[in-house]
Order: C-alpha cells, then sequence, then structure tokens
C-alpha cells in the first residue's frame, strides 16, 4: 500500500486550517452575515449547525478533488471529515485545538488505510 492515505490525512488537516484561517480570519464579517441569512431561513439551531457542517465539507471536496486530481477521493475526504466533526458536537466534549487534530488525523488515516488497503 502506498502512503497515500497519510498525505490525504495532511492535505485534509491543512485543508482544515485553511477553512479556519480563511472564514474566521480573512472573510469573518461574510461569514457571519451567510450565517444570519442561514439562521432565518432553517427552522433550528441544529439545522444551521449542520448547513454550516456541510459547506464546509463541500470546501474540503473542492480543495482535496483538486489537490489529489480525483472526485472520488475529494468525496471520501470531504465525508469522513464530516463525520468526525459530527462525532466530535455529539460527543460534547472540546480537549483543545491539538487533540481536535490529531483525533480528526488518527480517524481519517485508518478510515483511507482501510479504503486503499482494500478491506
Amino acid at each position: 500500500m502506498e502512503l497515500i492515505w497519510f498525505y490525504l490525512a495532511v492535505f485534509l488537516a491543512i485543508s482544515d486550517e485553511i477553512h479556519s484561517r480563511i472564514l474566521w480570519g480573512v472573510f469573518f464579517d461574510f461569514y457571519v452575515i451567510f450565517a444570519g441569512l442561514i439562521s432565518k431561513t432553517v427552522a433550528s439551531n441544529i439545522q444551521l449547525w449542520l448547513v454550516h457542517e456541510i459547506t464546509e465539507a463541500v470546501f474540503h471536496f473542492i480543495v482535496i478533488s483538486l489537490v489529489f486530481l480525483s472526485w472520488e477521493i475529494g468525496l471520501l475526504a470531504a465525508l469522513i471529515h464530516l463525520v468526525v466533526d459530527i462525532y466530535h458536537e455529539i460527543a460534547g466534549k472540546d480537549y483543545g485545538w491539538l487533540y481536535h487534530r490529531a483525533f480528526h488525523f488518527t480517524v481519517e488515516s485508518i478510515f483511507f488505510i482501510l479504503i486503499f488497503s482494500g478491506l
């Protein structure tokens, strides 16, 4: 098995950091307005949060698809990242940035190892 699983997990982590830095740093005002528009459109905060997570998954899909030139890999990366983010919220625990990064990297690595090993 090649190291593509490792590169995917690394680039997904980089994509997540880029997403955070761009939206919370550069486009914060737009992001707040966008969140306000979405909150007026949906019926609950849970739906607002799900829209946020899905739009983040779309961002990761685009980035990873372009980096690896494969929409299938981009879709898998976006879906596993979405599942891990949803788990974080359902579990209700926040251990900080390093734990969050390490947890994502571990779960996403195991997922891609299983995918590319043929299991």
